[in-house]
């Protein structure tokens, strides 16, 4: 018996004129069920679990940045992608967390249906609770389908969005440092 998402698969393939019983689709609703699953899978995710006690004391103050962190996530709007590249930079405040732990932040939250602005807030917020630094830096760059294939058919648009938080805020010589390492070759 097929899941929900298989059937409602078949039956939009069917809605646009296609023969779901064609060589070519008839697996199609089981894969794109599966994809799509994958492609949202952030939803069954918690920090919790994504940060698997990887917060350790540190004394280190200085900035530590984790620049071109692969992005993909899907547009909420039109459900199609939008791709790109996440910058993450924070000042600890006597803890760090583990390297890997900051690129799995942010897949956590981009395997949802987004939108550019929340989700750069979100991986923010979410590393100022989970280890209290002086101050978050997140910048995202990224090209989305929906504006590229369809409506406008802008091909080499890009979106960038930030979010500044704590000493980022506040102080431009500290903001100023994140951006000038980030955008270094």
């Amino acid at each position: 018996m097929q899941n929900v998402m298989e059937t409602l698969y078949a039956r939009l393939i069917e809605e646009l004129g296609e023969d779901i019983n064609r060589e070519g689709l008839v697996d199609t609703p089981k894969r794109a069920a599966a994809a799509l699953r994958y492609l949202t899978s952030g939803y069954h995710k918690t920090l919790e679990s994504v940060l698997n006690q990887a917060v350790f004391e540190a004394d280190t103050e200085d900035m530590v940045i984790v620049k071109d962190i692969e992005l993909y996530s899907l547009c909420e709007h039109h459900l199609l992608p939008f791709i790109g590249k996440c910058h993450v930079g924070y000042l600890p405040n006597g803890k760090v967390i583990g390297l890997s732990k900051i690129a799995r932040i942010v897949e956590m939250y981009a395997r949802r249906l987004q939108i550019q602005e929340r989700l750069t807030k979100q991986i923010a917020a979410t590393i100022q609770s989970a280890v209290n630094p002086r101050g978050v830096a997140v910048v995202i760059e990224a090209k989305h389908l929906c504006m590229m294939m369809r409506g406008v058919e802008k091909q080499n648009s890009v979106m960038t969005t930030s979010s500044m938080l704590g000493i980022f805020r506040r102080e431009i010589s500290t903001r100023s440092e994140f951006l000038n390492l980030v955008n270094r070759p």
